[in-house]
């Protein structure tokens, strides 16, 4: 198998996560995009592993292994982050990132009013 069918299929991974990244609002279809932008890399580095293991005939496939620790690394990721987003759920009854981020900067419906005019002046 040549090595363009794997990059081919990990860059359009990495295009789908990164769309889903831009244009989603709920924060668990954006971890969800960050898992697909994850599985594209480890498809990139398992693919290059192999690849570059059939040049060099090396067997130490460190590729791999890099696969191994990143999916690690993002089994704790996505576990933190639905813990957060579980947690702001419950304070705030939304998980829409629009509605968090203006919560945050005080131009939520519970911001005072003078806030609100000088936010709009």
């Amino acid at each position: 198998m040549h090595l363009a069918y794997p990059a081919v299929l990990a860059a359009l991974l990495f295009c789908t996560g990164l769309y889903g990244v831009l244009a989603r609002r709920n924060a668990i279809l954006v971890l969800m995009s960050v898992e697909l932008m994850l599985n594209a890399v480890n498809l990139n580095l398992v693919a290059f592993d192999v690849w570059l293991s059939k040049a060099a005939r090396d067997t130490l496939h460190s590729g791999q292994a890099l696969t191994l620790f990143t999916i690690a690394i993002a089994a704790a990721e996505i576990g933190i982050g639905l813990a957060i987003v579980l947690a702001v759920y419950r304070n705030g009854g939304t998980s829409d990132i629009d509605k968090l981020r203006d919560t945050a900067e005080g131009h939520g419906p519970d911001a005072p009013a003078a806030e609100k005019a000088e936010a709009t002046a």
